[in-house]
């Protein structure tokens, strides 16, 4: 069992941040989609329109390859497609789509230029230093209580490669609090950031980090097929190891034609990066939004915003498997 005294930290910081106003919690709902998807057709069929009282409804307020001794599956080469075949539009199981009730933050609008907020950070939201070169910092618009941020505490690009140190930093927090770690390379994979940072939304030990996980962990067991986009998915076996993570990094980056981390000057495509205690997943994308979504990291692990700028229309007749592979490199 971890000792979870990061997560109890970040929880402990979040009270006093909130009341000074530095944490600007995101107020969302839950759209059931697919039941609403569901009710339209009928009504289309008989009607030929929705009950508004329909539309509203179901809302609620939640939250390499094998040789390379990593236990990595490819989806590099081949078209093998979600659970062996296509899912249509009203596939939405099992993802989690969240319409987003307070006002957009600055970082979802995509207009204007964008000041570094973690130069200086804002200390109300430090919550431990991570050695010397790392901090671990509250996210100021946080999509759970205690999601949290791995900064650099000089300037690194965001779109540079990850180094030594940062995965040092990510295992000192991995070793104590385990969950969701996501990280956007830029901002074509939905980085909103030009600051280096990983993100970190903690789970309890045995709960599913997100709603694909079970899914992936299908992928690395030959269960299930694997999805019409680049991406490369292995087993971790060691949480709180910067060698492990470090190695897949780097595995990952070569299988997908990415570049060798440390010897290139930078990434040759756009990548999100997600991984849990059971999984490290890299996901190469060709473009940030479709539709007026914005699709980041958590887009592969099964979540999606829907903020004033989504066309919701257009997800329901095509559905979130179809968003997914707009915004990610195709298969060759």
């Amino acid at each position: 069992m971890r000792a979870e005294r990061y997560w109890q930290r970040a929880l402990e910081r979040s009270h006093g941040a909130a009341a000074s106003g530095s944490l600007v919690p995101l107020d969302t709902e839950i759209l059931d989609l697919g039941r609403v998807l569901a009710a339209r057709a009928a009504a289309d069929g008989h009607q030929g329109g929705i009950d508004p009282a329909v539309e509203n409804s179901g809302l609620e307020d939640t939250e390499g390859s094998e040789g390379s001794g990593l236990g990595a599956r490819s989806a590099v080469a081949d078209g093998q497609v979600h659970g062996g075949g296509s899912p249509g539009p009203s596939d939405w199981s099992p993802f989690v789509v969240r319409r987003l009730l307070s006002a957009t933050p600055k970082h979802l609008t995509r207009a204007g230029p964008r000041p570094n907020p973690f130069l200086p950070w804002d200390r109300d939201l430090a919550v431990a230093p991570l050695g010397s070169s790392h901090l671990l910092l509250l996210n100021k618009y946080p999509v759970q209580a205690g999601h949290v941020l791995v900064i650099t505490q000089q300037w690194q690009p965001q779109q540079g490669w990850l180094g030594p140190t940062d995965w040092d930093a990510v295992a000192e927090v991995d070793g104590d609090t385990g969950g969701l770690w996501f990280f956007n390379s830029s901002p074509a994979a939905g980085a909103s950031q030009p600051h280096r940072h990983l993100q970190l939304l903690p789970r309890q030990e045995g709960t599913p980090s997100c709603p694909l996980a079970p899914q992936l962990l299908d992928q690395l067991e030959g269960k299930q097929g694997t999805w019409p986009w680049r991406y490369q998915l292995s087993r971790r076996h060691h949480y709180g190891d910067p060698d492990e993570l470090r190695a897949l990094y780097g595995n990952h980056a070569r299988a997908l034609g990415l570049g060798e981390p440390g010897r290139d000057p930078q990434p040759r495509h756009p990548y999100n990066l997600l991984f849990d205690d059971q999984w490290f997943l890299t996901v190469q994308r060709q473009r940030d939004d479709w539709a007026g979504f914005s699709v980041n990291a958590l887009g592969f692990a099964g979540y999606l915003l829907v903020t004033d700028r989504a066309d919701l229309d257009w997800l329901r007749c095509q559905g979130p498997w179809a968003l997914l592979e707009t915004v990610a490199s195709k298969v060759q």
